[in-house]
């Protein structure tokens, strides 16, 4: 596996995984508040922001911590470890944070110049229309799953660039206001719905040039950031927006196990068998034994790719094609293993974990309904990772 030599050893990264740490309890215990709510509840948004654990990728020169991906992964693992909703729109803002330190530094500075606790939420998919201006471009659209869009200040959402003639140049990304926009109540789910991952409206809105991305361009290693300096920065588009996504699949099957664990240690037995206490059976054992290598093995593969990501970022280097493929089967190998490992704590669990009373069912909705998301998709990602291996130029995706 790659050894990162992206950022030496650095106090305040360790200080924001034990601050993630020391938050797990509180997540947990307002767990089924967000899930009722369809929002993650304001206590968790207050003491993460306090925590400073929503500008993990902010840059340091604007109030953030400027972290590597092993880190902002670490965190968000141990974040869904309490409660997968709150895991995943702490992901999601910072992962939107980070594409905000890709535009040109005025588009940062009118996101964090007056205020540094400004949260960015987004869509990639483009799902507008645009038309070019004097200064900029007019859009309109609506984007689905903006997962955070109830605790964001900004989004950044995916739109067709075109020239003065409305000709389809490339694909970019809008950063707009949230005040611009508007939220339509639409995510109404059987996972993951603490999330509030609703649709976003523009009507006529005017982005002006230095607030749209070329996405196109970013695929390739090319931003506009001139802060060329900063490593994080340079990390590959795709590879990031990707991998972040499994960081809370591992923490989801640790809670998994983290329930099972505390269920065995009460000593209940296995009903219609001669076993009194359940953790005295063989089965239980090798399949507890089973789960917990699976973690394992999806931590080992995400902190891997989360490192090549680092390693390349910190060269200046463009990561190469079939690295970069690789991530990308990582991300879909990473759920997998995840869904895999909670699939095997559910049998040792038995029908009871599937109460309404037991966390585990809602562990198990949200891990089922996140791993679908489309860029952690493993057999997409398997189609375009063999296909590199193969040296087949026509892809499945531009997203790699």
């Amino acid at each position: 596996m790659t050894t990162s030599t992206a950022a030496a050893p650095n106090t305040d990264f360790t200080e924001l995984k034990q601050s993630a740490k020391a938050l797990v309890p509180l997540l947990r215990e307002n767990a089924a508040r967000t899930e009722e709510d369809r929002r993650v509840a304001e206590e968790n948004i207050t003491a993460l922001s306090e925590a400073g654990l929503f500008r993990l990728t902010v840059p340091r020169r604007l109030g953030g911590h400027e972290t590597d991906f092993r880190t902002f992964l670490e965190v968000s693992s141990e974040l869904a470890r309490g409660c997968g909703s709150t895991g995943w729109v702490t992901t999601l803002i910072n992962v939107c944070n980070w594409t905000v330190g890709l535009y040109p530094e005025q588009a940062q500075l009118d996101v964090w110049g007056e205020n540094p606790g400004a949260r960015v939420c987004g869509v990639l998919a483009p799902g507008a229309t645009s038309r070019a201006v004097d200064g900029g471009l007019v859009v309109t659209g609506r984007w689905g799953f903006a997962s955070g869009c109830l605790h964001a200040q900004w989004a950044t959402l995916g739109i067709p660039v075109v020239d003065a003639r409305g000709q389809h140049i490339e694909q970019g990304a809008a950063l707009i206001p949230m005040d611009e926009l508007t939220i339509e109540d639409t995510w109404y789910v059987a996972g993951m719905r603490g999330t509030g991952s609703n649709t976003l409206v523009a009507e006529e809105v005017f982005v002006p040039a230095h607030r749209v991305l070329s996405v196109t361009r970013g695929v390739r290693g090319a931003c506009p950031t001139e802060r060329t300096d900063e490593p994080l920065y340079r990390s590959a588009l795709v590879p990031a927006l990707a991998l972040v996504l499994a960081g809370p699949q591992v923490g989801l099957a640790q809670a998994g196990m983290d329930v099972v664990t505390a269920s065995l240690a009460k000593g209940r037995g296995i009903s219609y068998t001669f076993y009194e206490r359940a953790c005295d059976a063989p089965s239980t054992q090798i399949q507890l034994a089973e789960a917990a290598q699976l973690i394992d093995t999806a931590r080992l593969h995400l902190l891997r790719a989360a490192d090549d990501i680092d390693t390349w970022a910190a060269r200046g280097e463009h990561m190469p094609f079939e690295t970069r493929a690789r991530v990308r089967m990582d991300t879909g190998y990473v759920a997998r293993r995840s869904r895999e490992a909670l699939d095997l704590l559910l049998n040792v669990q038995g029908a009871g974990g599937f109460a309404e009373a037991s966390p585990l069912q809602r562990i198990w909705r949200d891990q089922e309904t996140s791993s679908r998301h489309a860029m952690v998709n493993p057999g997409i990602a398997g189609e375009l990772y063999g296909r590199a291996l193969l040296g087949i130029e026509e892809q499945v995706s531009p997203l790699i």
